[in-house]
């Protein structure tokens, strides 16, 4: 049986991990919009470190855990380096931004939403919480490349990460330790962004207007 360990112990290391995975999906679209190294490298930290910064911000964990040490700007860094390194072989994978994207998105949900709940936050607050921690690095990545935000166009992007950190609060209601829920709630997300882009599933969007 898993070891209850924690919330402290099981954020960092999932931070890490959330963290490098969406520093690769920026950085990999960084490779693929033609930017520099040094575009490529901050594009990586932006990405990998804005959502965390919110979710710190908006608990009032300041100075923010990415900004507090040298963690996630290392971790950023390797990523960049290897996707701009790599870009040939990175390039041959058209799904490769998506996949990690997606990682990321489910990583930082969960974070977001067991360190909501250990801020005293309510289930419902800390739910949103922990689906705009998974939403903001993506969101303003989308933005620095002039894309429109995935999250605004009728994908299963903010419903991903929102299941994902419904799944934790259904974990807490029912004393699951977070040991024993994390990897799930983080697969739920994955697989639910990934089959919606491979069936083409999306949210209603608004009707044209047609003069």
């Amino acid at each position: 049986m898993p070891v209850d360990l924690p919330l402290a112990y099981l954020i960092h290391p999932l931070d890490l991990v959330g963290t490098f995975a969406f520093a690769l999906s920026g950085a990999v679209l960084g490779t693929q919009r033609g930017m520099d190294l040094f575009g490529v490298l901050v594009l990586a930290f932006v990405t990998a470190a804005a959502g965390g910064i919110l979710r710190d911000l908006l608990l009032g964990a300041v100075p923010p855990v990415a900004i507090a040490s040298w963690y996630a700007l290392a971790i950023a860094t390797a990523a960049g380096l290897l996707a701009f390194g790599f870009q040939p072989l990175i390039a041959r994978f058209h799904s490769a931004v998506l996949f990690f994207d997606a990682a990321g998105l489910g990583v930082f949900a969960v974070t977001g939403t067991y360190k909501a709940l250990e801020f005293g936050l309510s289930p419902p607050m800390a739910a949103l919480l922990g689906m705009l921690s998974g939403i903001g690095g993506g969101m303003l990545r989308d933005v620095l490349t002039a894309r429109v935000p995935v999250v605004l166009q009728g994908e299963i992007y903010a419903v991903a990460a929102l299941a994902a950190a419904l799944m934790v609060l259904a974990g807490e209601w029912m004393g699951l330790s977070p040991t024993i829920v994390s990897l799930p709630a983080i697969g739920l997300c994955l697989a639910l962004r990934l089959i919606s882009i491979a069936r083409g599933w999306k949210l209603p969007v608004a009707p044209t207007r047609r003069d």
